[in-house]
């Protein structure tokens, strides 16, 4: 898995932290960082496929049009 590097604001940082080790949702930051991008992504995607502006092979990828996607059937 490649690694990146991004600096973010220290009040960020802590909120982040309040949901990460045993009391928290996610086992290490780098897991709550994954999650959050997957989950903007995801809103993303349902943005452009609202808007049109999803290729079939992306509508494929994200489940629309299939059954259980995110278009209802």
């Amino acid at each position: 898995m490649p690694k990146i590097s991004v600096e973010i604001p220290q009040e960020l940082l802590a909120d982040l932290d309040e949901h990460v080790g045993d009391d928290g949702k996610f086992v290490n930051r780098s897991d709550a960082v994954r999650a959050s991008i997957r989950k903007t992504l995801d809103i993303l995607d349902e943005i452009d496929e609202r808007h049109g502006r999803l290729t079939e092979e992306e509508q494929t990828a994200s489940g629309a049009n299939t059954p259980g996607g995110t278009d209802g059937n």
